[in-house]
């Protein structure tokens, strides 16, 4: 009888244990029509180097895009010239240099990958106030529609969502910051009217799809030549609300409505990634973006821009060593940039997410800002990092309590609903927890049991048989 009994509860926990894997995991969210995108302008934009090998990996580690970054001043004629030349400048064919735009960008459709397209500086010198040969004094909102113009006519069918100027908040992308001796905020007026121009700019070459203000660095730096303009205040400043989200005369008038179908942020972090909460309320971080959301919605409220604006993180990465300053290591790298993923991921706002870069930049002092290492390969020896396998099948270790958490996933080349191994280890080897269903866009989730110290680990066979395995990953719950 006994042995009936045993029989009978073994022949029931294998029911249970296969019913779970037919029915799919529910994700923690319906956000899951967020999408990625992947920015690498080394690989991707360089002249003399083909896209092609890029972009098939991009779309092989399931990425859903690719944004490029297009300056004005690499395509006008004579762009060190302090007289402008004559030409149509609304006519893409008065421009050159479209070339390696052209391979990226059709490449990437060719694989079935959306083009994210940022129009932004620096300017021909003779697009600025006071002929600046940096390009980015005062650049000149009517000669920059013109030019989104132009760019819109020749991608207007080929690109799925636009952005204007990269990192306006920042002034050694846009200047000046303030106006003169004053200590009135300057940048953000000046990136209004661009933008504005911009919009109009794109929508008479008949664009139709979806244009984003913003790209905003994400952190205030007090510098009054080349700092950053903290984002919220930025925000109200190109909204042109006051501290307490009043509209407020520009140069004597009332500004208008902004037209905009999203707002595009970079919510870069320091070394303590995810976990970081910035005293200064004015800056914006991967951890605090309801900031963002709170400021979004009392502009909507005071009628300068739609209701309920959708943010997308266009920019984002995690600094790892050798950067000297905020770099961290390379496993921590992996397991930030996932838990970045899934806070991204739980906010129903945000509608797309970010890799910069593929590659590292190069920085043989390890001096802090002097590059970025937030790729998913090391410059030295172009070696893979735990992040790239991490970003293929990101995995995240939620604690519940000292002996449960909960596994957040995502199979990120899945293509339909399917199932990972889940692994485990405390020491030495790696122990087989079982088989995990996700769903028809790679999610899933799981309540385990666990420790402290145990690492965790998937892998997961395509469909044409070749098997990944994701990075070993821990619970954080501090940086």
């Amino acid at each position: 009888m006994k042995e009936d009994a045993f029989v009978r509860q073994r022949i029931l926990l294998l029911l249970v244990s296969a019913l779970a894997l037919l029915v799919p995991a529910v994700a923690a969210s319906a956000n899951s029509s967020q999408f990625t995108t992947v920015e690498a302008p080394r690989e991707l934009t360089t002249t003399d180097v083909s896209p092609d090998p890029t972009l098939d990996e991009i779309q092989s580690l399931g990425a859903d895009g690719i944004r490029i970054q297009l300056g004005w001043r690499f395509l006008a004629p004579s762009p060190e010239s302090r007289t402008k030349p004559s030409f149509n400048a609304t006519d893409p064919a008065a421009y050159s240099g479209w070339e390696k735009y052209d391979r990226a960008i059709d490449g990437a459709r060719e694989r079935g990958l959306l083009v994210h397209l940022t129009i932004t500086g620096a300017a021909p010198t003779w697009g600025t106030a006071g002929k600046d040969p940096e390009g980015l004094n005062r650049p000149d909102p009517a000669e920059f529609g013109k030019f989104a113009t132009a760019v819109g006519r020749r991608y207007g069918a080929r690109v799925a969502y636009w952005s204007v100027w990269n990192e306006p908040n920042l002034g050694k992308l846009l200047k000046p910051i303030y106006d003169g001796s004053s200590n009135r905020l300057l940048s953000p007026i000046t990136y209004r009217n661009l933008y504005v121009r911009a919009y109009s700019g794109l929508r008479a070459a008949n664009v139709r799809k979806p244009i984003l203000v913003g790209e905003l660095a994400p952190q205030r730096n007090s510098s009054r030549t080349f700092g950053t303009v903290a984002p919220i205040d930025f925000l109200r400043g190109m909204l042109c609300l006051d501290k307490n989200y009043k509209p407020v005369k520009v140069n004597g008038q009332r500004c208008s409505k902004l037209p905009t179908q999203g707002f595009a942020m970079h919510p870069y972090s320091t070394q303590a990634g995810p976990f970081l909460r910035p005293a200064d309320q004015g800056n914006v971080v991967i951890g605090v973006l309801d900031r963002l959301t709170r400021a979004l919605d009392r502009a909507a409220a005071a009628g300068a821009i739609a209701s309920r604006l959708p943010l997308y993180l266009t920019e984002f990465g995690v600094q790892s060593k050798p950067d000297g300053l905020i770099g961290v290591p390379l496993d921590k790298q992996s397991d930030f940039r996932s838990i970045a993923e899934r806070i991204a991921f739980l906010n129903p706002r945000v509608k797309s997410f970010s890799q910069y870069l593929m590659r590292d930049d190069d920085n043989p002092t390890g001096r802090a800002y002097g590059s970025f290492e937030s790729g998913l390969y090391l410059y030295k020896g172009n070696k893979p990092k735990p992040a790239l396998y991490g970003f293929r099948l990101p995995l995240v270790v939620v604690p519940r309590s000292a002996t449960s958490a909960t596994l957040w996933g995502l199979v990120r080349p899945a293509k339909g609903a399917g199932s990972v191994t889940v692994q485990y280890r405390d020491s030495g080897a790696w122990k087989t927890l079982g088989r995990q269903r996700f769903d028809g866009k790679g999610y899933w989730t799981r309540t385990v049991s666990t420790t402290a110290k145990r690492s965790w680990r998937v892998s997961w066979t395509a469909p044409d048989g070749e098997t990944y395995a994701g990075p070993a990953t821990r619970a954080h719950t501090k940086p």
